[in-house]
């Protein structure tokens, strides 16, 4: 068995050793938090789709169904009321108008979900978090030699444990 850096458990790795796992599991981390901003993002801009597409449809329907169904809806009120003809398409128009005003403010409510959507802004600060940390980590200085210990030893010492 043995350690993700690929040394046998149970052995001791050196500071070097574990900056740098502690370096790449650092930047898998920011890797994962980008791809999370990137998921976040693009849930957010489905939302900003839904409510474009609404006010879309709020503006085609006023614009190309109110001739047809200003004809049809009027002519359809004053043959069950026998109401004058003008007051007839003037209901006709305000029953669109109705219905546009209610698709806009379907439009509404899925703009301001969209805008409410702090996905990024939440990754983007953890990101900038786990940087921080990254430039703040530094090694352990090592300990100053003993008066008694020769170079020599240390460096056949150093040959022996890596």
């Amino acid at each position: 068995m043995s350690a993700p850096d690929g040394s046998p458990v149970g052995t001791e790795r050196s500071i070097g050793q574990l900056f740098a796992s502690a370096t790449t599991d650092l930047s898998a981390l920011v890797h994962d938090e980008i791809a999370l901003a990137k998921a976040q993002l693009k849930q957010d801009v489905k939302k900003g789709a839904t409510s474009g597409g609404a006010f879309s449809l709020a503006g085609a329907l006023l614009v190309f169904s109110l001739p047809m169904l200003n004809f049809a809806l009027a002519y359809g009120i004053r043959t069950w009321s026998h109401w004058n003809l003008a007051l007839c398409f003037l209901l006709s128009f305000a029953a669109n108008v109705l219905v546009a005003v209610v698709l806009a403010l379907i439009g509404v409510v899925f703009a301001k979900k969209a805008k409410k959507g702090k996905g990024p802004q939440k990754v983007a600060a953890s990101v900038k978090q786990s940087a921080g940390v990254l430039q703040n980590a530094k090694p352990h200085p090592r300990p100053e030699l003993a008066k008694d210990r020769s170079p020599e030893a240390i460096e056949a010492v150093a040959r022996s444990s890596s």
